[in-house]
C-alpha cells in the first residue's frame, strides 16, 4: 500500500471515529430521558433532582466548550482530546456504579466536562482529514448528527431500559469509546498551537461563575424554599457577583471573553436571542414529554423512547432539507417560518389530555421537529450574513454557547415550575375532598389510590403548565424577526 492511500485511509478512520465520537456524546445527553422513572426509583431520586440529570451534563459542558481550542493549543489536540475520551468513559462507568442521587448527578457533570471539550475538538479532527474545498459544506452535516444524537438518544434509552435495565444505557458507549481512543492513539499525530494561544480567563470565569450561581439557585430553590436557605443567597450572590464582573470586564477592557464587536451587529444580537429560545424549546420539551409519557400516563420506556421518533424525523429531515432551499430565497421567512411551527407545536401541545392515545403526541413532536429543523439553519445564516468576517470565529463559539446554556436554563425552569405547580395543584384538588363526601372511600388502600390519582391528576395540569411557558418564549422573541436586515453575501 503506497503513502499516499494509507494516509488517505488514516484521514477516513480519524473523520469516521470524530463523527462517532460527536454521535456518542450528543446522544448520552438525553440517553436517560425515557427512564427517569426506573432510575428515579433505583437511586430513591425526588422528581426536583430528576431534572438534575439534564442540567448537570449541560452546565459542565456549557463550562469546558469555550476552552476547549485553547487546551488543545496550549496542551495538545491528541493529548487533551484521549483525556476528554478517559473522562467521559469514567463518567459512564461511574454512572452505572451509582447508588445514590448525587454519585449519579457526579458522573453526569464528568460526561458533561467531557462531551464539552470532545464536540468541538471532534469537529476540529474531522474537519482536518477534509479536502479544503469540501470543508464549508462539512459544518452542516456535522449538525446535523449532533441534532440526531439528541433526538434519538430517549429511543435508545427506553429500548435498552425497556429489555435489560437502565445502566445497560451507559455500557453501551464504553466500548465505542474505547474504540475511538485506540484509533485516536494510532493514527493522530500531536498538534499544537505555536505560539501558544492567549485566553481572556478573567472574563470566562467571571461569567461561568455568573451561569452556574445562577443554574444552582434555579436547580435547588425549590428543595430550599427559595431565598429562606442561607444557599441560595450564597448561589444568587455568587450569580451576581459573576455577572457584575463580567460587564465591568467587558466595558473596560479592549481584548476580553467577547469581542464587544459583536454587540454593534443587530443582525447577530437578534438571532442570538432567538437561538436562546430555540435551545430553551430543544430540550425542555423533551424533559417534559418523556415523563409524562412514563411517570403520568403509564407507557412502558420503550414505547416513551419510540413516540420522540416523529420530532426527530421532522427536525433532521427540515435540517437536511434546508441545505437545499435556493439561495435567493430570503432567510428570514424561513426564520420566521420556524418561530410560527414551534409556536403552534407549543399551543397544540395545550391540548394534550389523560385520555388521548398516542398520536396527539407524534403530530405535535413533528410539527415542532419540523421547526426546529428550519429555524435552525435559517438563523446560522441570518446571524453571520452582516458581520465582520474576523469576528466569525469567536461569534460561532458563542453563538452555540447560548443555546447550550438556553436548554441548561430552560430545563431548570420547567424542573421549577412543574415541582411547584403540582404541590400546587394537588392542594387545589384535595380541598374539594371532604370527609362529608358520600362517595369518598374510607379503607386506607383506597384512600392512597385516591391520593395517587390526583397526584397524577395534578402533575399533567402542571405538565400542561410548563408547555405553556415554552410557547411564552417562542412569542416573546418572535417580534425579533421583524428587525432583522436582509442577509448580504457571505465572503
Amino acid at each position: 500500500m503506497n503513502t499516499h492511500t494509507a494516509t488517505a485511509a488514516d484521514a477516513r478512520s480519524l473523520r469516521l471515529v470524530a463523527l462517532l465520537a460527536t454521535y456518542i456524546q450528543s446522544a448520552n445527553l438525553p440517553l436517560p430521558n425515557a427512564a427517569l422513572r426506573l432510575i428515579q426509583g433505583s437511586l430513591s431520586m425526588t422528581d426536583d433532582q430528576a431534572g438534575w440529570i439534564f442540567t448537570a451534563y449541560l452546565a459542565a459542558s456549557a463550562i469546558t466548550t469555550p476552552v476547549a481550542q485553547w487546551l488543545a493549543g496550549r496542551f495538545g489536540l491528541k493529548r487533551v482530546y484521549q483525556s476528554a475520551l478517559a473522562l467521559f468513559a469514567l463518567g459512564l462507568w461511574l454512572g452505572t456504579l451509582a447508588a445514590t442521587p448525587l454519585e449519579f448527578i457526579g458522573a453526569r457533570v464528568l460526561q458533561g466536562l467531557a462531551a464539552g471539550v470532545l464536540a468541538p475538538l471532534s469537529m476540529a479532527i474531522a474537519v482536518e482529514t477534509l479536502p479544503v474545498e469540501h470543508r464549508p459544506a462539512f459544518a452542516p452535516k456535522w449538525t446535523a448528527l449532533v441534532l440526531l444524537g439528541i433526538v434519538s438518544g430517549p429511543s435508545l434509552g427506553g429500548w435498552i431500559c425497556e429489555y435489560f435495565d437502565w445502566r445497560p444505557m451507559f455500557y453501551l458507549s464504553l466500548p465505542l469509546t474505547a474504540y475511538i481512543f485506540m484509533v485516536v492513539s494510532l493514527l493522530l499525530a500531536e498538534k499544537k498551537a505555536d505560539p501558544r494561544p492567549s485566553f481572556d480567563f478573567f472574563g470566562f470565569g467571571s461569567f461561568t461563575l455568573g451561569m452556574i450561581g445562577l443554574q444552582m439557585l434555579l436547580d435547588r430553590s425549590a428543595r430550599m424554599d427559595w431565598f429562606d436557605s442561607p444557599e441560595i443567597w450564597i448561589e444568587a450572590l455568587a450569580c451576581g457577583l459573576g455577572l457584575y464582573l463580567f460587564s465591568v470586564h467587558v466595558l473596560t477592557r479592549k481584548a476580553h471573553f467577547i469581542n464587544k464587536g459583536l454587540f454593534a451587529d443587530r443582525n447577530f444580537l437578534c438571532s442570538t436571542a432567538i437561538f436562546f429560545a430555540f435551545g430553551f424549546v430543544l430540550l425542555s420539551t423533551m424533559a417534559l414529554t418523556s415523563p409524562m409519557l412514563d411517570e403520568i400516563l403509564g407507557y412502558p420506556p420503550d414505547t416513551t423512547g419510540f413516540m420522540t421518533a416523529p420530532r426527530g424525523v421532522g427536525l433532521v429531515g427540515a435540517f437536511l432539507l434546508m441545505g437545499r432551499a435556493p439561495a435567493w430565497i430570503d432567510p428570514r421567512l424561513f426564520v420566521a417560518l420556524g418561530v410560527a411551527l414551534v409556536a403552534y407545536a407549543n399551543w397544540l401541545m395545550l391540548g394534550y389530555s389523560p385520555l388521548m392515545d398516542w398520536t396527539p403526541v407524534a403530530i405535535t413532536g413533528f410539527i415542532q421537529g419540523v421547526g426546529l429543523g428550519i429555524l435552525m439553519p435559517a438563523l446560522s445564516k441570518v446571524a453571520f450574513s452582516t458581520l465582520d468576517p474576523k469576528l466569525r470565529p469567536e461569534a460561532t463559539g458563542i453563538f452555540n454557547l447560548i443555546r447550550v446554556y438556553g436548554s441548561t436554563l430552560g430545563v431548570a425552569v420547567v424542573q421549577i415550575f412543574f415541582f411547584n405547580n403540582t404541590q400546587a395543584m394537588h392542594s387545589a384538588l384535595v380541598s374539594n375532598l371532604t370527609p362529608y363526601h358520600q362517595a369518598l372511600p374510607t379503607s386506607l388502600p383506597a384512600l392512597e389510590g385516591l391520593n395517587h390519582l390526583v397526584t397524577h391528576q395534578a402533575a399533567f395540569i402542571a405538565v400542561m403548565g410548563q408547555f405553556k411557558i415554552l410557547l411564552v418564549a417562542m412569542l416573546v422573541v418572535s417580534p425579533l424577526v421583524l428587525l432583522l436586515r436582509k442577509p448580504v453575501a457571505t465572503n
